[in-house]
């Protein structure tokens, strides 16, 4: 039977932004308000609150959204209880994803409905909360929650506002890929990389993705990853591998290593030791004699 736990965390990569990821089977919320907004992920179970007058029921793969200074409560839908995980994002930063899909005004998004029963985005949200709890790139991080944001508010928002069309930005894509490529073991933001090339990050975002198939984080994930091959296979540690490569520890070279390539470092590390040696007693074998 599943027990009760709660895990709080501010993420410095992303200006502080509060994150809860907890299990509740007895716990009830009490009548609250935040100052900015709450966006909860239903993982399992049911949470069931009061909100703006009415109650509601929120299953496993549903989007919870309470506005700043609404008075809500939270217990448990089933005796079960339920598990979620929840982003408190302050108001310009929903404002500022509201910005980037219509390229223009400054607009407080307003979401209708406070259960939202949308499986991919559900799914969009958790992958991005895991990435923070598991110490993705900031790169990751800020793309993931902008892009993130823009669905919730294309969707959802009482006026929803249309992305503009991407157009040919061939040229401004190369030259990310190129920083990319020059930079991959750095610290790299969204924001920077907009900069470089004089775009708004969602539009980067749709841009880079539309033209390379992946995004600006998962390209540079890549490009890691491909650097770290090459140094194993030169015999240099994986620990410093890991350091050289723009990875946060071992454990997460580790991770998109096994992800991207199928075996672990280690394995890789031990496959290439073997073919080497292989190759040492092949030419042993064909010196020549006396």
């Amino acid at each position: 039977m599943a027990q009760e736990q709660a895990k709080f965390w501010r993420d410095s990569a992303l200006s502080n932004l509060e994150m809860l990821s907890a299990t509740y089977i007895t716990h009830s919320f009490g009548r609250h308000t935040h100052d900015g907004f709450t966006i909860g992920v239903i993982e399992a179970g049911v949470e069931a609150f009061t909100y703006q007058g009415s109650y509601y029921v929120a299953p496993a793969s549903s989007i919870v959204i309470i506005h700043p200074g609404e008075v809500h409560t939270g217990h448990a839908g089933i005796p079960d209880g339920w598990k979620y995980r929840v982003l408190y994002p302050d108001v310009k930063l929903l404002q500022t994803a509201f910005t980037e899909v219509r390229e223009n005004g400054q607009t407080i998004p307003f979401f209708p409905q406070p259960v939202i029963q949308d499986a991919s985005l559900a799914t969009q949200l958790r992958q991005f909360h895991i990435a923070c709890e598991t110490s993705a790139s900031q790169l990751e991080k800020e793309s993931r929650l902008l892009w993130t944001l823009a669905q919730l508010v294309t969707r959802y928002a009482e006026s929803r506002p249309l992305c503009k069309p991407v157009g040919c930005e061939h040229n401004r894509v190369q030259c990310v890929k190129q920083y990319l490529d020059d930079n991959y073991a750095e610290t790299i933001s969204l924001e920077h990389l907009a900069k470089i090339v004089s775009l708004k990050p969602l539009r980067l975002l749709r841009a880079f993705l539309q033209e390379v198939g992946l995004p600006p984080h998962a390209y540079l994930v890549q490009l890691r990853v491909n650097r770290a091959k090459a140094m194993l296979a030169m015999g240099i540690p994986i620990s410093q591998v890991a350091s050289d490569t723009g990875f946060t520890d071992q454990s997460h070279l580790h991770r998109h290593f096994k992800r991207l390539v199928g075996v672990t470092p280690g394995q890789y590390v031990s496959r290439c030791c073997n073919n080497n040696h292989n190759q040492t007693m092949v030419k042993k074998l064909c010196l020549p004699i006396g």
